[in-house]
């Protein structure tokens, strides 16, 4: 056994959630141990390169005070740290990427500084300890309670024994989950299980997730030769066409999620189509002073490289290797084809000067350091979220269910990707939603909490829980009600059951900027 290290709250994994989890957790006077599987801190912002996907109306309300400084904070840093034109500098409202996927679309390394910042004095004060390159490894039980888990560096192999009396998943599959024998679903729930109108008939299947992806970053420097070596499964990813595409895959055509109908790409702005380079940069040119950058640079995270061909998520390693592998090379290839073979409206072929930026996302290959995972296991928790509480459909008021035990706000679209099934998109409306507490709870192991993509949801609530002010939100609460239940000696149901207590967590989480209501918005 190497290291035993004790706190108050054990966060597993150092994701969008996790980080919030820890950040929460310490400002309520508690230690905190927090983990993380890579060399940074931050999840779909850091090491999975996504750029915010938020709601129209994220800059004035909708997110929690701590998200909305990290948010201020990104900008404040560019404005400290970058040579922004005046322009830029004045606009309150900056966006340093430019891209429209976001109204805050910024460079990877900009986020993770911002977060390590809001970090730093429970870091420094000994309040959060935090072991990079960490993964969990073992979970020791004693009845419905979780004693210890044990982690393992990637590095030196050696084994951490944490000890908490709360343990946080915020694990980007919910790996501690399977660890400490907790109950969850994964996949697609059938129609019969949940009702819900865009399940799956027939049987459920476990195995049905969303693809993840392989982010990366590129910038172009026409006239230069940038292309990289041919991948070796390229000549597979050329000819590959799913059935419910117009065409092959690594093509200037895919579909509108909600429609399924072909729509036209263009690579560049200027044109009559989707400009995919625009879609999710991060660095504008424009935007700084003293020629600062060569390009543009934008962060690929589209339709041509989610990978759906397998789960890797409870199956054996060697075929989530495999799949880990395949998804790499899928993103190799689209960026091949991208300087090889990609049409140009001259009429010529390919972009030589497309440049790979290993730099941005600091790793050797030039992917992200993990993928983008959009969909977790899930816990069995005491209360699971379902279409029919989100969805305008089946919400004639035109308002998403208001959950007395909510915890928090978010909106997104019930967006999901092809499944590893090869099912199509699903992409319906969704209404301002709530985050009921009930769903960070599992039904039975009494000390643990979700505290990311693994709460009470279904395959299709995740669709619109997955996003990244969402997930920020959910380990918000969890890092809070852990520090609560420890204050006042309570179990986290034995807080919901309670109307007394549950009002005054709620007061708690109020004080700490945690919407716990929308006004009255449109669907989504």
């Amino acid at each position: 056994m190497g290291r035993e290290l004790v706190a108050d709250i054990v966060v597993i994994g150092g994701g969008t959630g996790g980080c919030a989890a820890a950040l929460a957790a310490a400002r309520a006077g508690r230690t905190v141990i927090l983990t993380e599987e890579t060399s940074w801190l931050g999840g779909q912002l850091t090491s999975q390169a996504v750029p915010p996907d938020e709601h129209p109306w994220i800059e004035s309300f909708g997110c929690t005070a701590s998200y909305r400084a990290f948010r201020d904070g990104v900008r404040q840093y560019y404005r400290d740290y970058y040579p922004l034109t005046a322009e830029a500098r004045a606009n309150r409202e900056l966006n340093p990427g430019g891209g429209f996927v976001s109204r805050l679309c910024h460079e990877p390394r900009v986020a993770l500084a911002v977060i390590e910042r809001m970090l730093a004095p429970y870091v420094s004060s000994g309040r959060i300890t935090v072991l990079l390159r960490h993964a969990p490894v073992r979970a020791e039980l004693d009845g419905d309670a979780i004693v210890s888990v044990d982690v393992r560096s990637l590095d030196s192999g050696d084994v951490a024994h944490l000890t908490g009396a709360y343990y946080l998943d915020a694990t980007e599959c919910g790996d501690l989950l399977p660890l400490a024998g907790v109950e969850y679903v994964t996949g697609a729930e059938s129609q019969a299980q949940t009702g819900e109108p865009h399940a799956v008939e027939g049987e459920a299947r476990p195995q049905d997730m969303q693809g993840f992806t392989y982010c990366f970053a590129m910038d172009y420097l026409k006239g230069e030769n940038h292309v990289i070596a041919k991948p070796e499964q390229y000549d597979f990813w050329r000819e590959y066409a799913p059935d419910f595409w117009p065409g092959r895959l690594l093509s200037m055509t895919g579909v509108r999620p909600a429609t399924m109908a072909p729509i036209a790409y263009d690579l560049f702005p200027g044109g009559s189509s989707l400009p995919l380079f625009k879609y999710r940069q991060i660095a504008a040119r424009d935007r700084f002073a003293s020629e600062l950058y060569r390009s543009d640079i934008t962060l690929v995270n589209w339709p041509q490289n989610d990978y759906w061909l397998g789960s890797i998520i409870d199956v054996p390693e060697e075929e989530r290797q495999r799949h880990l592998y395949s998804a790499k090379q899928l993103s190799c290839s689209l960026l091949y084809w991208l300087q090889t073979e990609a049409p140009r409206p001259d009429g010529g072929l390919g972009y030589p000067g497309l440049r790979l930026r290993p730099d941005i996302v600091g790793t050797e290959d030039g992917l992200a350091m993990y993928p983008y995972i959009r969909e977790s296991r899930r816990i069995r928790a005491e209360f699971t979220v379902l279409e029919q509480h989100v969805s305008p459909e089946c919400r004639p008021n035109g308002k998403a269910e208001a959950f007395a035990d909510t915890v928090g706000v978010g909106c997104y679209r019930i967006d999901l990707h092809p499944s590893t099934e090869g099912r199509p998109y699903i992409d319906i409306a969704a209404l301002p939603f709530e985050i009921p507490l009930g769903a960070l709870i599992p039904q039975r192991v009494g000390n643990l909490l979700a505290a990311g993509k693994n709460i009470g949801s279904t395959h299709i609530t995740n669709g619109c829980y997955r996003l990244h002010p969402v997930e920020w939100n959910i380990g918000e609460a969890a890092g809070w009600c852990a520090a609560y239940c420890l204050d006042r000696d309570l179990g986290p149901s034995a807080v919901r059951a309670n109307p007394e207590e549950l009002a005054s967590f709620q007061r708690m989480l109020t004080a700490a900027g945690v919407e716990l209501r929308w006004p009255s918005l449109r669907a989504m």
